[in-house]
């Protein structure tokens, strides 16, 4: 209380390398900063989850199809998950409006677990017409690995058995993003 707190701001940007490394650092790690409490913890996670609830809201709110703003979409994507091993997939009307997500699986520092059959089945109880899939690549590099290419492979075959369209498979990371759709596989 009543402390300058720009030192404690600049120690935690240096320990964790921007902003947004700061608000999604784990608690633990932002514990061990000196001068850091459970209160700026909580502040900071507070922080985090407006902003990705306000960029969930701007997707979702849009109006328009989803393809109208694909840096919307990935700013979202990024902001949720670029510092997560995580997927996720965001469910599209017959107009390409989104109208749901759903976090899939989360996953290990390198791979997460990806069962066709559970997409699907996700897809069809939010009566989705189309899906976005969206993984990330904590490394930064966002070129697609063959398992990436073979699991999007199967997920678009299944999906088009159940007329449910495989609309992108975005691979993200904290400043890259990879679109399987602007890339032509689906």
């Amino acid at each position: 209380p009543r402390r300058d707190v720009k030192p404690l701001a600049k120690e935690l940007i240096r320990k964790f390398g921007s902003f947004a490394g700061v608000v999604n650092a784990p608690l633990e790690e932002l514990m061990l900063v000196k001068g850091v409490k459970e209160n700026t913890a909580a502040v900071l996670r507070i922080v985090r989850e407006c902003s990705v609830r306000s960029s969930w809201q701007s997707l979702k709110g849009m109006g328009a199809p989803v393809i109208s703003d694909f840096d919307a979409m990935v700013d979202y994507c990024r902001s949720a998950m670029a510092y997560q091993t995580e997927f996720r997939i965001i469910f599209l009307n017959s107009k390409l409006y989104v109208i749901g997500e759903e976090i899939q699986q989360r996953g290990t520092v390198d791979q997460v677990a990806i069962h066709p059959r559970e997409v699907i089945k996700s897809a069809m109880m939010h009566g989705a017409s189309a899906m976005i899939l969206v993984h990330n690549h904590p490394s930064g590099i966002v070129t697609p690995s063959k398992a990436d290419m073979e699991i999007t492979k199967r997920i678009k075959e299944a999906a088009e058995a159940v007329s449910i369209r495989l609309f992108d498979h975005l691979i993200i990371s904290k400043s890259s993003v990879y679109s399987f759709h602007n890339q032509g596989f689906v």
